[in-house]
């Protein structure tokens, strides 16, 4: 790994394939490996974006991707995505660390709840074939993802956690970590907050999720 001051950040999610970069991406990526961060994960968001990810591992040592299809994605989705994301693990393996960003988004139309339930499922059962973690998004959907967490038993990180300080002990409880980025700074962010003093740290993942101007900020 590269910089000054490496090994004392591991952002465990970031997208950095987004648009938001294409301006100052290697300058962007050089800035924060020399300034402390030691690690990242870039998560794809659908087939392209995964593709991306994989692209940014090579370039950089300390990039590791992330292969996925987000709620938000799901409509119109290729019927042999899962197909593509099985070649791309094969293939990529080396720098391919999870499955994600997958999950529940009940928040932003259009609302497909039962095909995002089940492509949510079909990863979820993709990263237990190759005994991969899962970055789950989950918005507006605790119960659900909850329910499927459950019956699936992945083992992974819940990304930009939102949930209350219950809901936060069960999901560690089943093997997850809590994603905890930068709402936590927000003045209405009182039960992040709240999660934040009530868990164990070990059991708390440090992440960069929001990005001005992309689809998939949250």
């Amino acid at each position: 790994m590269q910089g000054k001051t490496q090994g004392k950040i591991f952002d465990t999610h970031a997208h950095y394939d987004d648009e938001a970069f294409f301006k100052d991406r290697d300058e962007t990526l050089k800035k924060i490996n020399n300034e402390g961060v030691y690690a990242v994960v870039n998560a794809g968001v659908d087939i392209s974006s995964s593709e991306e990810s994989i692209k940014l591992s090579e370039k950089y040592d300390f990039i590791y991707a992330a292969v996925g299809v987000h709620p938000q994605n799901v409509e119109n989705l290729d019927k042999n995505y899962l197909s593509k994301l099985r070649e791309l693990i094969e293939t990529k393996k080396n720098k391919i660390v999870a499955i994600g960003e997958i999950g529940l988004d009940y928040h932003t139309e259009p609302l497909n709840k039962e095909l995002q339930k089940k492509i949510f499922k079909e990863q979820i059962l993709l990263a237990k074939d190759y005994n991969l973690p899962v970055i789950i998004h989950s918005r507006d959907a605790s119960n659900d993802s909850l329910n499927l967490i459950k019956e699936c038993k992945p083992k992974g990180i819940v990304h930009c956690f939102l949930g209350n300080v219950d809901s936060a002990k069960e999901l560690i409880k089943l093997g997850m970590y809590i994603g905890v980025g930068g709402v936590v700074t927000f003045k209405n962010a009182q039960n992040l907050v709240e999660v934040v003093k009530n868990i164990p740290l070990d059991n708390i993942l440090l992440e960069k999720q929001i990005l001005s101007g992309s689809k998939n900020e949250f």
